[in-house]
Formats: structure tokens, sequence, C-alpha cells
């Protein structure tokens, strides 16, 4: 790999990785694409993860938090510290193919247009499935990811734009990047992806999905899925995302669909068993309605696109949200077994 002047940075986020960190480094360093640097952010890591890469991975530039810095800002020094033209970011729980870097640059090599690039992933348990093709945006302000548990043989063979790449293993311009601020260090984590896509396109950036850069993903391996901090922070956020992104009328449009996905899931949760983080989440959100206003017009102030574009690229189904898969099925035995709570209790 080149000392000056990379083609790409490669950014991986680290915390408590000393399980699955050394396979990821493992497939980068296995790339066949090999203009690249290798930046590897700490967040004051408690297990033995950083001193694994300072001895085995010599060549990677570790850089050591003092304290847990979150997703957000952590990622955005080390965009702030990178010298590639590209940044590509990769979770420690991810371990992209040999070809998966020549695939991102190839695709922006190929298509210009695009300024940011969404990788295949696969759960790293069940390579068969598709984890995401890219994240789809809801106009409830919900997002999920694309072709989630399909089989990779009926997943989509070739190029097509999607709203925003999910992060785990995503590929961005950086001076795009820059442009739009970086992922927002309010979110800490969860979402960040989604909105820092939605800032692109209302700068007039677009998302192409590469389905030949393939990485599998554990998913969730710091925090655990649906965990209350999980709970906490995606249904705090994707409220944030919605006030201070949707642009112009879309907003009053989508308004009604934002507040009814919102109602459904503060009843989901608190029959699942975790009322406390969801509507902590939706309380704290809109206690910070004032300070997201003031985002909302600095943003907004920067959009160099209609909100009909923006409209072309949403998912225009109203209960998208609620009925996919594993979710639709917990939501119905759910409401099933309070019905019965209920007739049970007259």
């Amino acid at each position: 790999m080149p000392s000056t002047s990379p083609l790409v940075s490669i950014i991986i986020l680290n915390w408590n990785g000393e399980r699955h960190l050394p396979r990821c480094l493992e497939a980068v360093a296995a790339q066949t694409f090999s203009d690249y640097e290798v930046i590897v952010l700490d967040n004051a890591s408690t297990d033995r993860s950083a001193e694994q890469i300072e001895k085995h991975w010599p060549a990677f530039r570790v850089i050591r938090f003092e304290r847990n810095l979150g997703f957000a800002i952590a990622n955005n020094r080390g965009a702030a510290l990178a010298a590639g033209e590209w940044l590509a970011f990769l979770n420690n729980d991810a371990f992209p193919e040999p070809g998966w870097l020549l695939s991102l640059v190839k695709a922006s090599r190929e298509h210009p247009e695009f300024s940011f690039f969404s990788s295949r992933l696969v759960y790293a348990e069940q390579p068969d499935l598709i984890q995401s093709s890219g994240d789809v945006y809801n106009v409830s302000g919900f997002a999920w990811p694309r072709d989630n548990n399909r089989p990779t043989e009926k997943s989509p063979s070739g190029c097509g734009e999607v709203f925003s790449p999910c992060a785990a293993a995503a590929f961005y311009k950086r001076t795009a990047f820059l442009e739009a601020g970086g992922f927002d260090e309010e979110f800490s984590s969860h979402h960040e992806d989604v909105e820092l896509g939605f800032r692109l396109r209302l700068l007039g950036h677009r998302c192409l999905y590469a389905p030949d850069a393939v990485a599998a993903h554990i998913g969730s391996a710091s925090y655990g899925r649906e965990s209350d901090r999980t709970v906490y922070q995606v249904q705090r956020n994707v409220v944030r995302a919605f006030v201070t992104d949707m642009p112009g009328w879309l907003f009053w449009k989508y308004l009604p669909a934002h507040i009814l996905a919102n109602l459904i899931f503060l009843i989901y949760y608190s029959l699942r068993g975790q009322p406390g983080p969801v509507w902590r989440a939706k309380w704290h959100a809109l206690l910070s309605i004032p300070s997201l206003n003031a985002k909302r017009k600095r943003i907004q102030q920067t959009r160099r696109v209609s909100p009909a574009e923006i409209d072309r690229v949403l998912d225009h189904n109203w209960l998208g949200p609620f009925t996919l898969g594993k979710r639709a099925r917990k939501i119905r035995q759910l409401l099933e077994r309070a019905g019965k709570n209920d007739s049970q209790s007259r």
C-alpha cells in the first residue's frame, strides 16, 4: 500500500472488537485493490483489540480515543484525518471479500454521476441471505435495509440507485462527505448513515448500489439487536432526521404518516416489554424540537434539489415499516396477545 496520497481511506471503527476485528483486518489486507490506507479508530476499548492491531498490522494507522466518542463523532474525526479521495467506512464486524474495494472503485469510475455507494451485505452466519443492498427511506421517516433476508440468488444483480448505504460497508467521495458535514454527531449511533444520505441527497448527490462489492456482516455486535440502547437511539433519531431533513411541502404531506408510525412503534415496543427506551426516545425528541427547527433551517437553506426530486426516491407505502417479515409477525402476535388479555380481564 502506498504511504502517501492513497485513492481510498478505509476507516474502521473499533470498540472492544477483539473477537471480530482480526477477521475484519485480514479481509482488508487481502483486498485485490491496493491503493488505500487504513485508519483504525479505537473508541477507548478495554480489551486487547488495539494492541492486536499495532502488533500484527503495523502498516495500519491506529487512532486511540481517551473515551468512547460514539459512532458519528469518531468516524467524523477519522474522515478529517483521511488522505484519500474516497472514504470507505467499515464496521469491525464486517468482512469484505477480496474484490470489495476494487468493485466500489470501479463503480465510482463507471458512474461518475454518483458520489456515494452501497455495498452488498450478506449475513456472516448465513452468507446465502442478503442483509442489505442499501437503505430504503419511507415517507413515514423510518428506514430499513433493502432486500433484507432475500436469498442472494434472488437479489438485484445489476447496479441501481438506492436511497443511502449502510455505513457498515459504505463508500463516499470525501469532498461530498465533508460538504454535507459528515455524520450528525448528535445521533451518536443508529440511523446516522440514513440521515447523512438524506443530507447528501438534498445537496444533489446520489447513491448507487454496487452488487459486486460484497461484505459479510454480523451486525449489532457491540450493542445487540433491538437492545434498549438500540431502540432508544433508533426511535429518537428517526424523529430528528424527519424534522430536519424532509424538505418543503413534503414535510407537511408526510407528517401524518410520521405521527402514525411513531404511535405504532410506541405501542409495539411497550407491548414487547421495552416501554422505557421508546417513550424516553420520543420524549427527548420532542424536547429537542426548538434546536431541530434551527438545524432544519440551516440544512434547507443549502438544499439544491426540489422536494419533488426527493419524493422520487422515497418509499410511499405508509404501512411499509410494519409489513417487513419478522417484525410484521411480531406486531401481529403482540396485538393478538394484548387483545386476548383485554378480553380475559373483562
